[in-house]
């Protein structure tokens, strides 16, 4: 191809200052201001929200104003018929956008447009990129699950493989998640870029411990707490800060019922999360899932070494095992514990880790991810 490709990536919105958003925001950046691509974004909600993070002004924005958050606030009934009504119109409009532009590749972000974008014959080349692992994607869990929508996942998960065999690649973000996808072939892994420099702490900072997230269940921040009630007996003058989106209210009660007020504090999220690692001596992370555990690589790029439940899927990706951080048995809070107070005794182990994580985690650096992406890309062009 003698020009350099039109790319157009379809998500929600980019208003939110989420995980997807971030990095699909880096992606995009690179592609137009340093591979030279033609870019376009093309979001069905957020009207007239400009996007969170800070977005070249080579990328074109193109807003389909769907509104799919209309359906949060509706009954059952009523959210299945509106949606039906809005799929057919976003089907509509995807399309007429698609052969408007002649792009030579779209990608979907594996949302709604996942069930029909392979059947738009504008041209360009499919593919799926997923930020949630299968597990825990298109499943329910906790209190709404039952039989009924037990048998309703099951059902959906069979037609979204059979949307994605369609697709002309499907890239996952961690090697163990590929291998949940056995029913296909394509399959592609591809992790998450750093959304900054790699920026070692050229100090050794103090006695404390960081954790990132957002206030869910997910997240597992109950877990830690339990587990840093242990640490606080061992080690009183360490102290653990968690940074995070959403209601910390059920996490304070449970900080207060184990009296830990004075050793873990609860924070809300920063934008100044950086400096927050840099001030930190261990990172720990407690999520019960994750789809890539972008945190974890975020801590390492600071020279902070990681302590992570081996949670699906994720960290086992990131850390190499007792020479840049420590993987622990997921869910496994006494080992978490323990884990952590094994960083805190021995200080020569944790800093020669921090030094290692620096190193080791420059494969996520952005130019090393988006230069796969790319390969992936020419790849498909030529086919």
């Amino acid at each position: 191809m003698d020009r350099k490709p039109v790319i157009v990536y379809c998500t929600p919105s980019l208003y939110i200052p989420g995980g997807v958003e971030r990095v699909l925001t880096t992606k995009a950046n690179y592609l137009a201001d340093v591979a030279g691509y033609t870019v376009y974004i093309i979001l069905t909600d957020g009207q007239n929200k400009p996007p969170y993070y800070p977005l070249s002004s080579r990328i074109r924005l193109i807003r389909l104003d769907i509104d799919f958050e209309e359906l949060w606030g509706l009954p059952l009934y009523k959210k299945i018929i509106v949606y039906l009504q809005k799929q057919r119109i976003y089907k509509r409009k995807l399309r007429e956008t698609l052969f408007s532009i002649k792009p030579d590749i779209t990608v979907s972000l594996m949302r709604r447009e996942i069930n029909f974008i392979t059947s738009i014959k504008d041209g360009s080349k499919k593919v799926g990129e997923l930020h949630v692992n299968k597990k825990h994607y298109r499943n329910f869990n906790g209190a709404d699950k039952n039989m009924v929508t037990t048998l309703f996942s099951k059902i959906w998960m069979m037609s979204l493989v059979r949307h994605i065999k369609r697709l002309d690649r499907f890239v996952v973000l961690c090697k163990e998640d590929r291998e949940n996808w056995h029913q296909l072939r394509r399959v592609e892994v591809i992790g998450n870029p750093l959304p900054f420099p790699i920026v070692p702490a050229n100090h050794h900072p103090g006695n404390q411990a960081i954790a990132v997230g957002r206030y869910t269940y997910q997240k597992g921040f109950d877990l830690l707490i339990q587990a840093w009630s242990t640490v606080a007996c061992k080690h009183p003058e360490w102290k653990l800060f968690i940074y995070g989106k959403g209601n910390p209210t059920p996490y304070e009660e449970l900080v207060r019922k184990l009296n830990l007020s004075n050793h873990v504090i609860l924070k809300a999220d920063t934008p100044d999360i950086i400096d927050k690692y840099r001030e930190s001596s261990i990172f720990v992370l407690s999520s019960r899932y994750e789809g890539f555990g972008m945190v974890v690589a975020e801590a390492m790029a600071c020279g902070v070494p990681p302590v992570s439940f081996a949670c699906p899927c994720g960290p086992g990706d990131i850390i190499r095992d007792g020479e840049d951080g420590i993987l622990v048995e997921n869910g496994n809070v006494e080992q978490l514990a323990e884990k952590i107070c094994y960083l805190i005794e021995n200080e020569d182990i944790r800093k020669e880790m921090g030094r290692k994580a620096c190193i080791n985690v420059r494969r996520f650096e952005v130019e090393q991810i988006m230069s796969q992406w790319i390969k992936l890309f020419e790849e498909l062009l030529k086919l």
